[in-house]
């Protein structure tokens, strides 16, 4: 009788991938995890990724118009360099969030880190628009990485007691990376060059490897992955899709209406797609095991109403972000000048988030939705109507960046507390997304604008029509919209 028995069956290649040491997370130093005060040191490290985050977002906006005469392209070719990237995070961000619990959150952040530097090296080296844009959406897979997993990063290394000082800090590295953008971004246009907007991020991305691998702590305790969080449902590749096709396709036929070169035709058919897709995605959601836009949460009024105030928010914030180099330029102020009148919008917007609290002490989250999207608008409003200019930028984008930095943090603690406990994951996903879309959109409705009408009289037409927004994220932060209160 034989005694042969079948030999083992190969390891797959995602389990050979898994075991590899390019995949494994490797424990702190000694020194550092027996330090009392070593999640502080983790909580640095991921405020590397929020910075380099908005930075590279806010100084993308300010080299839009170095980059149509660069290359000799218009504008509505040229922002594709910032909506590919805006693309590519929101088709990756719930993917990757799934593939970090099965990987690794630590190994994921820091092949972030890794991506996102070496696609910031090969953009600046960039010899055409083609491989520019490439580049940023090779980006944006690094961008991903790190942002699936930043707020994953601060729960799993900082004490409950510490939990809203951390998120509070990682809120304000976020903002000085938004406000340091434009300013940055105008310096190295005027004085070295447009390249230097992506080389910027190198050392960054480098200095956020070398902490990440020594300050963070291991999601994994033996520093391997576990198997079962790979089997929690079917992921929702299909919806994923056709997300990413409909906001590809409305994003294209936004293009085609600002000078892109395309067929009347095509143009028309891009509108029919994206209708077609969202649809489909609606349809699609019902019945998906693990949706990426859960039916339920969306229905209910409160999570409804603040997911849209959200996409409102975040266009209103990076609307003006890239009208204003195209307005001040038209009225001839220096591009360098330029970047430092920009940056007071982001700036009041920083530390408004992050002192909005004490600055309304008594106040619910919704009155200060309802006032900080007042103000947004108020001065959106007063900046359509006042010639145009230094003068009039520098009075009112404080007063705007105030408005939103009130609304957007406020708007974000009502949904999340909207949202039950077991749905948190698929909500912080839905959140990130319209976050995503409504920069993409405030991308694209000022090259519209300007196109349509001109720097002067295009911009004042963007300008109202964001100011009705704002009347309209006041209104959808009301009670009768449904917001919970608190």
């Amino acid at each position: 009788m034989s005694t042969d028995r079948p030999a083992p069956a190969a390891p797959s290649l995602g389990t050979r991938l898994l075991d590899s040491r390019l995949l494994a997370e490797h424990p702190r130093p000694r020194g550092v995890a027996g330090w009392r005060h070593a999640h502080w040191l983790a909580v640095g490290t991921v405020c590397l990724g929020a910075f380099l985050g908005q930075l590279t977002a806010s100084i993308t906006a300010l080299v839009l118009p170095a980059l149509s005469h660069r290359f000799g392209a218009g504008l509505a070719t040229v922002e594709w360099v910032a909506l590919a990237y805006l693309l590519v995070l929101v088709a990756l961000l719930a993917p990757i969030g799934r593939l970090s619990d099965l990987v690794g959150r630590k190994t994921m952040y820091l092949w972030g880190f890794a991506v996102f530097a070496l696609a910031s090296l090969g953009a600046g080296f960039a010899g055409s628009l083609g491989v520019l844009i490439a580049c940023r959406a090779v980006q944006a897979v690094g961008g991903a990485m790190m942002q699936a997993n930043s707020v994953a990063l601060v729960a799993r290394g900082v004490p409950g007691r510490a939990m809203c000082g951390a998120l509070g800090i990682q809120a304000a590295a976020q903002g000085l990376g938004l406000a340091l953008g434009p300013t940055l971004g105008g310096l190295l246009v005027q004085h070295a060059s447009w390249r230097w907007a992506f080389w910027i991020n190198v050392p960054i991305g480098v200095l956020g490897i070398l902490a990440g691998w020594f300050l963070l702590p291991r999601t994994h305790p033996e520093g391997r992955p576990d198997a079962p969080a790979a089997r929690e449902g079917r992921f929702d590749l299909a919806g994923l899709l056709l997300l990413a096709g409909a906001s590809a396709a409305l994003l294209l036929a936004l293009s085609a209406a600002s000078g892109l070169p395309l067929p009347g035709w095509a143009a028309a058919a891009l509108v029919l797609t994206a209708g077609v897709l969202a649809v489909a995605l609606a349809r699609q959601e019902q019945r998906a095991d693990r949706p990426i836009i859960a039916p339920g949460l969306v229905a209910t009024p409160g999570i409804r109403a603040g997911l849209a105030v959200a996409l409102l928010g975040y266009l209103l914030l990076f609307c003006p972000l890239v009208l204003g180099p195209m307005t001040l330029a038209e009225a001839g102020v220096p591009v360098a000048r330029a970047g430092l009148v920009i940056t007071l919008l982001p700036a009041a917007f920083a530390l408004a988030a992050t002192v909005g609290g004490r600055l309304m002490p008594h106040r619910s989250d919704s009155t200060r939705c309802r006032r900080g999207a007042g103000t947004a608008g108020a001065g959106l409003a007063l900046l359509a109507l006042l010639p145009p200019g230094e003068v009039s930028s520098v009075l009112l984008l404080p007063v705007i960046g105030y408005g939103l930095g009130l609304l957007l943090p406020a708007n974000n603690a009502l949904v999340m507390r909207a949202i039950p406990a077991r749905s948190s994951a698929v909500g912080g996903g839905m959140v990130n997304m319209v976050r995503s879309l409504g920069t993409a959109l405030g991308t694209a409705l000022p090259v519209l604008g300007v196109h349509l009408a001109g720097p002067v009289s295009g911009g004042r037409l963007v300008l109202l029509v964001l100011a009705l927004l704002a009347l309209t994220a006041v209104v959808l932060s009301g009670p009768g919209a449904g917001v919970r209160r608190t």
